[in-house]
């Protein structure tokens, strides 16, 4: 299905009965008109993940003017490095790291980033595609009870658990140098975060899970019990029925609602070259149904991003 929007010769294509949606008829950059920004903006509301092909031009400067008209950019992370002379572009490198694990952006800090925007950099000659799944969709078919249950619910989120800390030993000579030193990067600075089991969109108002590989434990549970109901709500958020696949091609930028959901990078391109660069948005501390503020255990982020 394919509509006209207000701004000129802007058209969004659904992909996707639960979320994602191409817009077409369009050249990103700084210089965008403000009504062709606010419809992109809705559009993503809708949507959550919304993809705009043969963007060819858009180089890193590129990327990150646009980006500047959505929101103001974080720095690339709160311990990875930045590309040099780009504090604001984080490198998804599978030299260093596939994510290949379920995850929100950064949900082990309290200010949670709104809005990531990746753009395809180097791509494998096949695989490599990315899946994003909508929380809200996923809290709105929950049964009444387990609504009931998991809008008192509160988890412990910590960066230690990221897809990050997964060190690949399979290749030649057992651990990849580059590999551990990036896992010794991101773990250089503890960060743990109790966040809402729901929380409260604040544009949308709409309720979202906000799950996700960097949860270590729901608080009052054992680890046992916190891991038997994770990957029940879990599964909820990553039924297939409740997510969108999208193939890479040259050119490509997807941006998501990081906010509203989960995605996870399919790591089935074996040892090939896939180098994508991503711009996250600063966003809220997160807020539960009953106006609770989502409460830092561990670590400052403050360097990291603006609230």
């Amino acid at each position: 299905m394919t509509t006209q929007l207000e701004a000129p010769r802007l058209t969004v294509t659904k992909v996707g009965s639960a979320l994602g949606a191409v817009i077409g008829e369009i050249r990103l950059g700084g210089d965008l008109d403000p009504g062709t920004v606010a419809t992109i903006r809705q559009a993503l509301l809708t949507h959550k993940v919304i993809f705009f092909r043969d963007q060819h031009d858009l180089d890193d400067a590129g990327q990150l003017a646009f980006a500047r008209l959505l929101g103001t950019p974080t720095l690339a992370h709160p311990t990875s490095k930045s590309l040099d002379g780009a504090e604001h572009v984080l490198p998804i490198d599978a030299d260093y790291s596939k994510a290949n694990s379920w995850h929100t952006d950064v949900t082990f800090v309290d200010r949670i980033p709104a809005i990531s925007l990746l753009r395809a950099v180097t791509l494998p000659p096949y695989g490599g595609a990315t899946s994003w799944a909508n929380t809200v969709t996923a809290y709105a078919n929950l049964p009444g009870a387990l609504q009931a249950l998991v809008d008192r619910l509160w988890a412990v989120h910590s960066n230690v658990y990221d897809y990050a800390g997964r060190i690949d030993e399979t290749r030649t000579g057992g651990v990849d140098v580059k590999v551990l030193e990036h896992r010794e990067q991101f773990v250089s600075q503890l960060f743990e975060t109790e966040h809402p089991a729901v929380r409260v969109h604040p544009e949308t108002r709409e309720r979202a899970l906000v799950l996700g590989h960097f949860v270590r434990r729901f608080v009052g549970l054992t680890q046992a019990e916190s891991g038997q109901l994770f990957q029940l709500l879990q599964n909820r958020v990553t039924n297939l029925d409740n997510t969108v696949r999208w193939q890479w091609q040259p050119g490509d930028l997807a941006i998501w609602d990081n906010r509203a959901t989960q995605h996870y990078g399919v790591a089935d391109y074996d040892d090939q070259p896939r180098r994508l660069h991503r711009i996250t948005l600063a966003g809220d501390v997160p807020v539960s149904v009953d106006g609770v503020r989502s409460t830092p255990r561990t670590g400052d982020a403050s360097h990291f991003s603006s609230i």
